[in-house]
């Protein structure tokens, strides 16, 4: 697994220069796009198309080859493999036939942004790329509006106003984003602001809306985190009071909130006054 560029050529390590020129073969998410970087650095290897639409076929014959022998590194368009990035299936499949993995380190957009964005907090969500569809994005968006941490998104140049657009009808005005475009290219460029100014910010230069993006998001303060088992036993109050059983609504406040099931159940048994027999008798399945 070796990571090339984002950008700048001159981030190819030395370690992962000399991999690539001593291998059988390199794995490629485009082969036209990698063949430029080879040639930069005079590297003459066998490049062979290994992508979304082809990996699960593509890694079965890489596989064989590998057990002949065969010594292969996999890249993508650009940073680390399997990031947001095909790679995972043929990883997962080298495991499961015993064959070393090894990581050759280096650039990625995921950490480059993180580390220039100035937002400590942890844990670090990365979503990568959002759907395209704008009800399946915001939907994504609406399950994460309460998450602590530091939110983490890929997104490309014609969708980034749809997708700040989301984010400002869907989280505090207030919460900090941070834009990173371009990360090591000539026109790279990091903005940090509030969301109620971003829109206005991306209005006012058309440039700003070109390149590839880091969205980075500001996660949820302590305030806004809900438990989903503090939430689930108020949903299943509620629901107790209805004809429901104690099954039933804990089986409904557990899909509403998240909570797991069979605490909120045991939970009623013990805490709810009414007890199973005035809501109902069925039993828990």
């Amino acid at each position: 697994m070796v990571a090339t560029p984002i950008g700048n050529l001159s981030d190819l390590s030395p370690r992962a220069r000399a991999i690539l020129a001593e291998v059988d073969l390199i794995a490629a998410e485009d082969t036209r796009h990698s063949s430029g970087l080879l040639q930069h650095f005079g590297i003459h290897a066998q490049l062979l198309a290994l992508h979304e639409h082809n990996e699960a076929q593509q890694s079965v014959q890489l596989i064989s080859q590998l057990k002949a022998g065969k010594r292969i590194a996999l890249i993508s368009d650009a940073g680390t493999p399997a990031i947001s990035d095909p790679g995972s299936r043929l990883v997962a499949l080298a495991h499961l036939h015993e064959i070393p993995v090894i990581v050759i380190p280096g650039p990625s957009a995921l950490t480059a942004a993180v580390s220039v964005a100035g937002l400590s907090a942890l844990p670090v969500h990365f979503y990568g790329f959002l759907p395209p569809k704008a009800k399946a994005r915001r939907q994504v968006l609406e399950g994460l509006s309460h998450t602590s941490g530091t939110l983490v998104f890929y997104e490309a140049p014609h969708r980034i106003e749809e997708m700040v657009g989301d984010l400002v009808s869907l989280f505090p005005s207030e919460r900090t984003l941070v834009l990173c475009r371009e990360l090591t290219k000539r026109f790279e460029s990091v903005h940090r602001c509030s969301l109620a100014e971003v829109q206005a910010w991306l209005a006012g230069d058309t440039d700003r809306v070109r390149g590839e993006f880091v969205v980075i998001l500001e996660g949820a303060p302590d305030r806004e985190r809900i438990d989903p088992l503090i939430e689930g036993r108020r949903v299943l109050e509620i629901l107790s009071a209805s004809s429901l059983s104690i099954s039933e609504a804990a089986r409904a406040a557990a899909k509403i909130t998240g909570a797991n099931r069979s605490d909120l159940y045991n939970w009623a048994l013990q805490n709810l006054e009414s007890g199973e027999d005035s809501i109902g008798s069925n039993s828990e399945d």
